[in-house]
């Protein structure tokens, strides 16, 4: 018999709440919604698991594809051009922290290949930092020798593609800015011979990018010489601020600073606020499972308030009671997250082969690179995420039993007998 001194949470509260969560023929309504409650904190808590994932690898591949292949400090000049861009690139390269500085060419040209034609932008370096360009020397994919742009071009394989180009063949790269004659501005036409095909992830960046030497661009945009600016890569560019002031004063004459977070600031921002608006509605499934909860274990109380007298009269308190029907349904919460985390790291971890799977099925592709900018689907597990999602849920059911619980406990035996 138990008393007022029965230790919380005894063997025997265990024992009583398991004998109510295995349904008779005749509680088969409220098993019926015990398993739909349990699915659904499953399939709550993987959902969330998997977006956060898929959300976290896509921002993290989009950063290292953009900070590979961009400066993530642009030391640009006040007015007309540098005066040494030389001596401001070796200079910054000497700072502690500065992976690389080199001066960049950039201009937009019409492309043309046996395919078709398209607009690309230009990039040009000189050799020696050509071949230290992250996004061509570790690209995702590549096709010739890089060694070999010394006297030819790169292209990225989006714009390789479309415009039917192969490595050996030539491009013909159409500059706005003609030579001036007595008769007006002609086209500048010069055709280059590709001789390195990358692919850096990007859609976007595979398809519009040409890296050439600058001597060789030079020529072709005629900007006599001077570089648009100095580019400048370091080690750390989630932590840049402390690098902005030695930049600025390594350059030895006026400039100006544009970093990274300012060109691609609002589209991580836009990021950002995605993925909490898509946590904020993808709880909402694990809520509604919870409310599932609460209804299963109020029919639960309401069906079993003939046993709650009777053991009310053995001597059960009413805390007893209460840590009974809370373990029913912390019971279900608890194997409902448990089963969501297990389904949601098994299916991030596989997500890949998910993916060709379903391809294969539907005979098309879920994951489009020309819409959504990377070429594969990214997923990245963290251990925050999943602690916070199984908290999150565990949290919830845990309320959602407290009313029911707290109903069951105040029961009265006489009234609950009465017509027994």
């Amino acid at each position: 018999m138990a008393n007022a001194a029965t230790a919380p949470f005894a063997r025997f509260e265990w024992v009583i709440a398991g004998r109510y969560l295995r349904a008779r023929r005749r509680e088969r309504a409220i098993s019926a919604i015990t398993g739909f409650s349990l699915v659904g904190i499953m399939l709550g808590v993987a959902t969330l698991i998997v977006v956060m994932s898929v959300m976290n690898g896509f921002r993290d591949t989009l950063v290292s594809r953009i900070l590979g292949a961009n400066a993530h400090v642009m030391v640009l000049p006040v007015a007309g051009g540098f005066q040494d861009p030389d001596g401001i690139a070796a200079r910054v390269a000497a700072l502690p922290g500065v992976a690389r500085a080199a001066p960049i060419m950039e201009g937009q040209a019409l492309a043309s290949g046996p395919r078709g034609s398209g607009g690309v932008l230009i990039r040009a370096y000189a050799p020696e930092h050509l071949m230290s360009l992250p996004a061509l020397a570790n690209p995702e994919e590549a096709f010739g020798s890089l060694d070999a742009v010394t006297e030819g071009v790169a292209v990225g394989a989006e714009l390789a593609r479309e415009l039917g180009l192969r490595v050996g063949d030539a491009i013909t790269l159409i500059s706005p800015r003609g030579l001036s004659t007595p008769f007006g501005r002609s086209i500048r036409s010069r055709s280059y011979t590709v001789e390195y095909v990358f692919r850096i992830g990007m859609h976007d960046y595979d398809r519009v990018f040409v890296y050439m030497p600058m001597a060789i661009a030079d020529l072709f945009l005629d900007k006599g010489g001077a570089p648009d600016g100095v580019e400048v890569m370091v080690d750390r560019p989630d932590a840049l601020d402390p690098m902005l002031g030695p930049i600025r004063e390594a350059a030895g004459e006026p400039v100006r600073l544009w970093d990274w977070r300012q060109a691609h600031g609002g589209f991580l921002d836009a990021l950002r606020i995605e993925r909490n608006v898509m946590f904020l509605i993808l709880t909402l499934i694990i809520l509604v499972a919870a409310l599932n909860i609460i209804s299963g274990l109020i029919m639960l109380v309401k069906d079993k308030g003939r046993d709650i007298g009777i053991l009310r009269t053995m001597g059960l308190t009413r805390g007893a009671i209460l840590r009974v029907f809370f373990l029913c349904g912390a019971t279900i919460g608890v194997a409902g997250t448990l089963l969501g985390v297990a389904l949601g790291v098994v299916f991030t971890l596989n997500i890949e082969i998910i993916q060709g799977w379903v391809e294969a099925l539907s005979g098309g592709s879920v994951w489009d690179p020309s819409v959504r900018v990377l070429s594969t689907l990214p997923a990245e597990l963290r251990a925050r995420d999943i602690l916070v999602t199984a908290g999150l849920a565990l949290g919830l059911s845990f309320l959602a039993t407290l009313y029911p619980a707290w109903r069951a406990a105040r029961l009265d035996p006489v009234e609950a007998l009465r017509h027994e």
